[in-house]
């Protein structure tokens, strides 16, 4: 029972947290940026003056889809983002560039978490095997795994989405501030403008911030179950 009361508060949490994403990208969409650029050419823009000539702005499906691959050195746009010339393009432009910057400049918290990379992946599949083995063992294949053992994987994979999740955290809240501060010394956002902004960022680091504490509560969770059966 206390495992669904957890799941289902952070999915709620989640949910509202996305809404207001989505409610204030659509609010500030509506809000011209100085200049009249679109979230390319920002980004673009952030990049040149930073000495960054190496790296590719491109469009990608979706929505909010944006993100930067420190593999490729492509910082990739949504529709909405790549071609809106408005407040809330801009600061997702900025925000995917200081990513890249933060890459350029060998920011450490971005290059642990991107060494997590293949470490979360592997883990992910294994914690989608182990739940798999755990609910056929249990309904119809009768005990496929020790409990003692199982609960054991499943706190070493927790751990790893937990420790994946609050790098996370420093990453995304730097590369926020980077692209505030550009936005603001650049003339971009003044102003209201420049709290919008901010707002629209906040909410989305509200997201990873939730998702390092869900992740947190579930390891707690199966770490008592774990120590329980120790005892």
């Amino acid at each position: 029972m206390l495992l669904w009361i957890i799941f289902g508060f952070f999915f709620v949490l989640s949910l509202i947290a996305g809404n207001r994403l989505k409610a204030k990208f659509r609010q500030y969409s509506e809000v011209p940026v100085a200049g009249n650029l679109s979230g390319s050419e920002i980004a673009r823009k952030m990049l040149n003056e930073n000495g960054c000539y190496d790296v590719k702005v491109t469009s990608v499906p979706g929505q909010l889809t944006d993100h930067y691959n420190p593999l490729t050195k492509t910082i990739n746009l949504s529709p909405d983002v790549f071609n809106g010339r408005n407040v809330a393009a801009a600061a997702v432009a900025a925000h995917e560039t200081g990513h890249a910057l933060q890459h350029a400049r060998g920011y450490a918290w971005l290059e642990l978490r991107s060494a997590l990379v293949p470490v979360q992946n592997v883990t992910s599949r294994v914690m989608n095997v182990m739940f798999m083995v755990l609910f056929f063992g249990s309904f119809l294949l009768g005990n496929l795994l020790p409990m003692q053992t199982a609960l054991t994987i499943i706190v070493i994979g927790y751990a790893i989405f937990t420790l994946f999740a609050v790098v996370t955290l420093p990453v995304e809240f730097d590369a926020s501030r980077r692209a505030l501060a550009w936005l603001s010394t650049s003339g971009l956002t003044t102003g209201n403008s420049q709290k919008q902004a901010k707002e629209a960022l906040g909410w989305a680091a509200s997201t990873y911030v939730i998702a390092a504490l869900s992740s947190l509560a579930m390891l707690l969770y199966y770490a008592s179950l774990l120590t329980g059966r120790d005892e």
